[in-house]
């Protein structure tokens, strides 16, 4: 009998041209997915924490010892410069590193006598088989983000990656498969339907990257199981008069990395009155040196594009400063977004209160900081922001105003696996990163035992 699984057709972002096609999963491929990763989860999970740091320390060797196919399948999916995807692919090795050593540091916690003639200690146990849904901006490192951990604390895992780049995650799974035993972390390709299939599933926890309202489904359908929802952001950030002078090459760069589709991306620039006039020319500056196509690659989809385009285009911003797009080959497709700078816009301009999720940087001012830190902090995403000022106890009070999970000083978007990544608000719930992240995908359970008397 011949295959008749539904097939989804894949896009090349750079050209708009098809690529390829993958199985679109439906209700029978989400379902035996799902029992072969709760039969492998119950071996994988009776494994020593020695035994699954080696077995995780593998998988990492396998991401690095194959480099060059990872970029090519990051690179499909996503249009990415090769030199990002690198270093996006050695941080994603080095996350299966973090956390094949943090398996061998939690363990149980002995609790202690509590309760007179009674010992009590807590075990943190796995949750089973934890479902991943990535998006498709960072495929291969959110992979990494939620898979790690999960797999660390004793779970089979099974990811879906987005629609339009499922390659870097088959290839995990392929990995996966040599290095932790089969089925262990699986892949599970196709469509926003095939995403719901698989929360619906006989699953016990739920890891979802996307937007706010992908979030409150997932929440509606999960029930009581647990959840982790890392739901965007629209970072503000808030540029001081005497902010150094590499501040407005530093915001260029980093709104610009991944074309501006980082959750954590630095959108909202607000400054003081008493500066704008030089901070609005200075980003125009920076943002005009960052060139699409040959400084960072295309939005992902035609539906971002659209909607990209569409909060550009409503706009009110009095000024509108778009920088160049290079060559892109014979074709004339793909779904390029030029390096852009809105400033002299309403407080409610879309462009301010929704995430953009394209290389473009807003500006506003106020009269003072503390007007500065209430327009910060007055919208409903909550994940990431930043301050630029050379006195530093300024901004280290700053950093405790702002309502954000991650704040950076004189810097934005620097992370690294020993520090937690959490959103506030309407940016999410659950921590990625950091040992805090393992108790995402595991549950304690107190165990008391009654002593003999010693009488």
């Amino acid at each position: 009998m011949g295959n008749t699984a539904e097939k989804l057709q894949l896009a090349d972002p750079r050209t708009g041209l098809l690529r390829g096609e993958v199985v679109n999963s439906r209700q029978h491929e989400i379902a035996r997915t799902v029992e072969r990763a709760r039969m492998a989860g119950g071996i994988w999970a009776r494994l020593t924490p020695k035994e699954r740091e080696c077995r995780l320390s593998r998988l990492a060797g396998l991401i690095e010892g194959h480099v060059d196919d990872y970029i090519q399948a990051e690179s499909a999916g996503t249009g990415k410069p090769a030199a990002e995807v690198a270093g996006e692919v050695a941080q994603a090795a080095d996350l299966f590193r973090f956390y094949a050593w943090a398996a061998r540091t939690q363990q149980s916690v002995a609790a202690g006598s509590f309760i007179a003639e009674h010992e009590s200690w807590v075990r943190w146990e796995p949750m089973g088989v934890v479902g991943a849904i990535l998006p498709w901006n960072y495929p291969l490192l959110m992979a990494a983000w939620r898979c790690a951990p999960a797999l660390a604390a004793g779970n089979a895992v099974v990811v879906k990656p987005a629609e339009s780049t499922p390659d870097s995650a088959m290839l995990l799974a392929e990995h996966a498969g040599q290095a932790l035993g089969a089925d262990v972390l699986q892949c599970a390709t196709g469509d926003r339907k095939a995403g719901r299939l698989l929360v619906a599933a006989d699953i016990d926890a739920i890891a979802f990257t996307g937007s706010l309202a992908g979030g409150l489904e997932v929440a509606r359908t999960a029930g009581v199981r647990r959840i982790s929802l890392e739901l965007g952001g629209n970072a503000p950030v808030i540029v001081l008069p005497d902010a150094p002078d590499n501040t407005y090459a530093d915001l260029a760069a980093a709104s610009t990395y991944n074309a501006g589709q980082s959750c954590a991306a630095p959108a909202r620039v607000i400054t003081l009155e008493q500066n704008y006039h030089e901070v609005v020319p200075r980003l125009v500056d920076s943002m005009r040196n960052k060139t699409a196509a040959r400084d960072f690659g295309p939005l992902n989809n035609p539906d971002q594009l659209r909607r990209c385009a569409g909060l550009l285009n409503e706009s009110r911003a009095a000024v509108k400063e778009t920088g160049p797009c290079a060559p892109v080959g014979a074709e004339t497709g793909g779904f390029w977004q030029e390096a852009t700078v809105l400033a002299d816009l309403p407080d409610d301009d879309r462009a301010v209160t929704e995430e953009v999720f394209g290389p473009v940087l807003t500006v506003q001012h106020a009269p003072d900081l503390a007007t500065a830190l209430r327009m910060a902090n007055g919208q409903k995403q909550a994940l990431a922001a930043s301050v630029w000022t050379t006195d530093l106890d300024r901004a280290l009070g700053i950093a405790s105003e702002f309502n954000a999970g991650e704040v950076w000083i004189n810097c934005h978007m620097v992370q690294t696996a020993e520090l937690p990544h959490s959103g506030r608000g309407c940016s999410g719930s659950g921590t990625d990163l950091s040992t805090l992240a393992l108790h995402d995908y595991q549950r304690p359970k107190t165990v008391t035992v009654r002593l003999r008397s010693l009488s």
